[in-house]
């Protein structure tokens, strides 16, 4: 089995070490990228092609991982060089898996639960195809959601809409803790209510937060885009601060 990457960051440079096995082969291609992804690529145990073209078209699996605003552009580009399963792992929203569904024959929406790169990173799947992807349960967790295209992206942007703004108010209530010269304090009485290892989640999340600051406001415009007809002053309040960092 030939499982291709497009897009090679973090999600799937993890899972190309996650998913080791010898009966699958795991490919990309280095075209046009940068030099921070060829390294990555080349750090990877992975077959590197020069053209995605020839990447794609012998692949039974490809996984889209790329930045949210460009699932749908690379969809269209790339999908039809695919005979197999297409699986998206962009933080998009369900109506954009919508866009990619009518593009594509072979669909499948997919949403990672929690960190990538977690001790038992979740996948959930959705869509007519998604049992195909059990296998993938030697791996990693796979839950499938249904055979309804959206319904697996609708989750996460669920989580997202609340975890996204709570990682923002924790942000600010931590440098406020910080001018009043009391974060330590500050971690210890949420321990109380919130667990022991609040404060080294907590840290995590900051500074996940702050790090990917671009990609998690482009996820949280997707959000608003995607519920514009509901009042969401929350989430638009997180999105102008997440803009700042």
């Amino acid at each position: 089995m030939n499982i291709a990457f497009i897009g090679f960051g973090k999600v799937s440079y993890t899972l190309s070490k996650i998913i080791q096995s010898s009966e699958i082969d795991l490919i990309t291609s280095d075209e046009n990228r940068s030099r921070n992804t060829i390294e990555l690529i080349n750090k990877a145990d992975i077959s590197v092609y020069d053209s995605f073209c020839e990447a794609l078209a012998g692949a039974d699996i490809v996984i889209s991982a790329v930045s949210p605003s460009k699932a749908v552009e690379v969809a269209g580009k790339y999908g039809k060089y695919c005979s197999g399963i297409y699986l998206d792992l962009n933080n998009i929203s369900p109506a954009t898996t919508e866009k990619i569904n009518n593009l594509l024959d072979n669909f499948v929406d997919g949403a990672i639960i929690g960190k990538i790169d977690s001790e038992s990173p979740t996948l959930f799947l959705s869509g007519k195809n998604a049992s195909e992807l059990l296998f993938l349960n030697e791996f990693l967790n796979v839950k499938i959601i249904s055979d309804k295209i959206g319904d697996a992206s609708k989750l996460k942007l669920l989580r997202s809409t609340y975890t996204k703004s709570l990682s923002v108010l924790l942000i600010e209530t931590y440098d406020l803790a910080k001018k009043l010269d009391l974060e330590d304090e500050f971690f210890d009485t949420l321990s109380i209510t919130e667990g022991n290892d609040f404060k080294d989640k907590s840290l995590s999340r900051i500074n996940n937060t702050l790090k990917y600051s671009k990609r998690k406001a482009e996820e949280m415009e997707e959000i608003l885009n995607y519920f514009n007809d509901d009042d969401l002053d929350m989430i638009k309040a997180a999105l102008d601060k997440l803009k700042q960092f």
